[in-house]
Order: structure tokens, then sequence, then C-alpha cells
């Protein structure tokens, strides 16, 4: 992939296309997969690098909270938790990292940020869950404990942030790039007119 600058905020075309992959990475979540295993850390930090001021922000946890409930109606489970706010504050957390992190994109700069965002989910998640579930002592070695059993699912978390990581930004990439000769063409018609 080459590199990339992120400022599409002057170009509504590049704005629609980043906001309409987001939210079809979003609707991707009602399809099954294996827990952990979602395109939403990923579309955090897309959504981050490409969306432009508080629609970074705000589009990710609004479809969070719009799906939520679908899919804790079709698995029998409560749509929000006591750890839904670290959970959607995790995310947040990607959106920052996105936008100060990967105003350039490279396979290298990508995968590294990839492993730090799919990393701060892992912890202050657990985090949560030990602080809300009572499943744990209130202690270090609770926490710890925590974060222990909590090894497995980091693998499926690292293993979906990476693949949809490379799904949204190299189908981003290839759409801009499939753009640009389609527009050159329009304007070079319309100076010959």
């Amino acid at each position: 992939m080459k590199q990339q600058n992120n400022r599409i905020q002057n170009d509504p075309a590049e704005g629609r296309l980043a906001l309409w992959m987001t939210t079809m990475g979003a609707l991707a979540r009602l399809i099954p997969h294996p827990a952990n295993f979602t395109p939403v850390g990923s579309l955090s930090l897309f959504a981050g690098s490409r969306l432009a001021g508080w629609q970074a922000y705000f589009i990710p946890l609004l479809l969070m909270a719009v799906t939520d409930p679908i899919i804790g109606y079709a698995y029998g489970f409560a749509a929000y938790s006591a750890t839904t706010p670290f959970i959607y504050a995790s995310f947040l957390v990607n959106v920052w990292i996105g936008q100060r992190l990967l105003r350039n994109v490279n396979f290298l700069r990508l995968g590294s940020v990839v492993m730090l965002a799919s990393l701060q989910f892992f912890l202050l998640t657990n985090a949560g869950v030990w602080l809300t579930s009572g499943m744990y002592p209130q202690s270090i070695s609770g926490l710890l404990a925590c974060y222990a059993a909590a090894i497995p699912f980091y693998g499926r978390t690292l293993a979906g942030d990476l693949l949809f990581a490379a799904a949204f930004f190299g189908l981003y990439a290839m759409a801009r790039r499939m753009a640009r000769p389609a527009v050159a063409e329009l304007a070079e018609t319309s100076a010959s007119s």
C-alpha cells in the first residue's frame, strides 16, 4: 500500500466514501462471527483517519449503539452492560489513535497502529470487566487473573483488527485510485467543450 495523506476534509466525495465505508463496516457486525473477531476496532481507526471532526467520533458510537441491541436480541443477552462504557471508550481511543497516527498510511505503520489499538482495547475493556463484573478480586492479582483469562480473546481481536484494517484501508486506497482517472477525464472533457 502506497503512502497516502488523510486530509480528505476538503473533498466531499472522499468524505462520503469514508462515511459509507464506515457505515458498511459497522453493519458487518451483524454478520455472525467468532467472538471478538469483528470490524469495529479497525473501523474506529479508519474513522479517525478518514472522517472529519465530530463525525469520526460520533458515527462509530452511533453505529455501535444501534447494532448492540440487535445483536443482544439475536443472541439472547443484554444489549448494554456495566462494561459497555469501557468498550465504547476504547473505540473512542481508537478514533483518537487513528487521527494522530494514521495521517499517512503504509503497511508497517498500519500494522503497528493496529497492534497498539488492539492492545489498548484488551487492556481497557478487561480492566472494565475486572472493575464491574464481580468475577475477580479488586486487587492486582485479580486484575492479572482477568487479563490472563482474556488472552484467548486477544488473539481473535488482533486477527480481526489486522484483517479488517487491511480491508478498510486497502479498499479505500483502491477506490481513490480508481476515481482519479474518472475525475481527470471529466475535467479534460469539460475543458475541451
